[in-house]
């Protein structure tokens, strides 16, 4: 059981963790800052000390709300492809594509061999976790969602290109472990994209954890998962954080009829809505998923991650979910 795996990890949880997806928006001061950095107006030095101020708020925010398991906020990233590519010899930046609503990102373009020279994500993580005494996770995208949002120049297919991929973000994960990280979410949110490409999926999940010693949770959003449920259980994962709220549960359905037999972060606010729920709301779908799922399986968080919200926003999101969770418990 995955609580047992927690436990021999050294991590004591309640019922009901509360985490946060990954991402939080980034302050007035850190979007100016950014700015003034593709301007050249500061250096990479001033840029960075703003990104560890945003990286200390948002793990004070999360300890004085009460989560359970903490993230760094990605307030040094852009992208979460993008963000990778820049850091891996064997991508070149492409052009600007639609991501959502108004949102556009450099689709990355794989034109050699890509290879892992250094960490990327381990001194952020060390930063945050340095920061807090409960736990942060380790924050990457995985082989198969970089693959799906790249263009691919270099490799013979779809399924090498994935797991080449996978080798790399593997060594990312070795550098976390041994940094002393022991949950690490390895985001997927390309995965019902393509049902029929499930198996690579799972293969390039395989790659990157096989043997090695922490709690894995993977992240995908608004999909069409009754094409690949139950069959995405088979990945490599002890976690599945996944989108729930933004369709009104509809995915307890899949589960009555084929159990959901890991753990799962269960999306309880509404990640792209401006609307802050009440407790009495999440209280109420989190009864609705004990009519299916055991309390043990469940954690809390929102739906996605919350860059797209206003600061005051994700705090409240955040502050309902903590607040539901402790009078589940009571």
């Amino acid at each position: 059981m995955s609580r047992e795996k927690l436990l021999q990890l050294g991590l004591d949880l309640p019922l009901f963790p509360v985490t946060a997806v990954g991402s939080f928006p980034k302050p007035d001061y850190l979007l100016q800052g950014r700015s003034d950095f593709r301007k050249h107006k500061i250096t990479a030095d001033q840029l960075h000390k703003l990104e560890e101020r945003a990286t200390t708020f948002w793990i004070e925010q999360q300890e004085e709300l009460g989560l359970d398991v903490l993230v760094d906020g990605e307030m040094y990233r852009g992208d979460m492809v993008a963000y990778f590519a820049e850091n891996l010899p064997g991508f070149e930046q492409g052009g600007l594509v639609r991501s959502y609503g108004n949102r556009y990102y450099h689709k990355p373009i794989i034109t050699g061999a890509v290879e892992w020279t250094r960490p990327m994500t381990v001194d952020w993580w060390k930063f945050a976790q340095n920061l807090t005494q409960k736990p942060v996770k380790g924050m990457l995208t995985g082989p198969y969602t970089i693959m799906d949002w790249s263009f691919n120049e270099h490799y013979p297919d779809r399924r090498a290109t994935c797991l080449a991929l996978a080798w790399v973000i593997r060594r990312e994960v070795e550098a976390l472990i041994e940094a002393g990280c022991k949950i690490i979410q390895v985001d997927e949110p390309a995965m019902s994209v393509r049902p029929e490409e499930l198996p690579v999926l799972i293969e390039g999940l395989q790659a990157v954890t096989q043997g090695l010693s922490a709690y894995f949770i993977t992240h995908a959003c608004y999909g069409a998962f009754e094409h690949i449920y139950p069959d995405m259980l088979k990945a490599p994962v002890d976690n599945f954080d996944l989108e729930m709220s933004n369709s009104d549960l509809d995915m307890l359905d899949l589960f009555r009829k084929n159990p959901f037999t890991k753990d799962i972060s269960f999306g309880v606010t509404d990640s792209h809505s401006h609307k802050i729920e009440d407790v009495a709301t999440v209280r109420r779908r989190v009864e609705q998923a004990l009519t299916v799922l055991p309390k043990e399986q469940i954690w809390l968080d929102p739906d996605c991650g919350l860059k797209t919200r206003s600061v005051e926003e994700s705090i409240g999101k955040l502050r309902v979910i903590v607040e539901a969770a402790k009078s589940l418990r009571s």
